[in-house]
């Protein structure tokens, strides 16, 4: 339910809108490709095999990844929802 202009199912596109949003955004991440590398690419570890195997193309271990998979990353585009003082003016 709606309230206001707003048309029925209005929140409920919106909140599709953004989920299609971040799903092509993670589909257009690169993924690794070529051949693992035997040692990490940042701090020279040994990467094991299993994940070599795991992840064809792998550049980083388990420990260098998870580091930089926890680094916040600027995301580019505008908050749909915007705010209430700027829908009122």
């Amino acid at each position: 339910m709606a309230g206001g202009w707003a048309k029925d199912g209005a929140v409920s596109e919106q909140i599709e809108a953004s989920i299609n949003d971040e799903l092509a955004r993670m589909k257009a991440r690169k993924a690794p490709s070529g051949e693992s590398l035997k040692f990490c690419a940042e701090c020279e570890e040994e990467i094991p095999e299993r994940r070599r195997v795991a992840l064809p193309g792998v550049k980083l271990c388990v420990d260098c990844a998870s580091e930089r998979d926890g680094r916040p990353q600027d995301r580019g585009g505008f908050n749909r929802r915007g705010s209430k003082d700027s829908q009122l003016k």
